[in-house]
């Protein structure tokens, strides 16, 4: 979730408008720009002297400046408040059908991608089917299923042990 930073919408009341990434990606366009004329004026310099430097040393210089305001202002306003909506998050992963790819090794690759399979058709989650089918034992099923496991590679989770 975004931190709020200016009053929301006029038309939806408590929405959070994205103010600081939609002003980074402003910043980012006009440092492009100046990447583009820096690049089209070293590619047109002739003999050895080049009359494009001055406009080619503002460009560079100002995107410096640029990137440099905009990174602290918005590590500092956004970045710093950005929290998480942990019950979101959590409906998220247990809707994943990344959720039953600890299973295959328990229960098999076929009978785990049936399952997949019933869980995107249904929008049930993989957890909901597995209890109702009884797939596994209820303790071996937490453990198959902790998400945070799946996160660790080469623990005996993560392997199917």
């Amino acid at each position: 979730q975004l931190p709020a930073t200016q009053p929301g919408s006029s038309i939806m009341p408590g929405k959070v408008n994205p103010v600081l990434c939609e002003a980074l990606m402003m910043v980012c366009a006009q440092v492009i720009g100046n990447d583009s004329c820096v690049t089209w004026s070293g590619a047109n310099g002739n003999f050895e002297l080049n009359v494009m430097m001055p406009v080619m040393a503002h460009n560079i210089l100002e995107s410096v400046r640029l990137l440099a305001n905009a990174a602290a202002a918005f590590s500092e306003k956004c970045v710093r408040g950005i929290s998480a909506n942990e019950a979101r998050c959590r409906e998220l992963v247990e809707l994943s059908m990344a959720m039953v790819t600890s299973l295959a090794p328990r229960i098999g690759y076929d009978r785990a991608a049936e399952i997949a399979k019933r869980s995107g058709s249904t929008g049930r989650t993989v957890r909901e089917i597995c209890q109702e089918e009884k797939v596994l034992p209820p303790h071996e099923l937490e453990r198959a299923l902790d998400p945070v496991a799946m996160t660790e590679p080469g623990g005996e989770d993560a392997a199917g042990s």
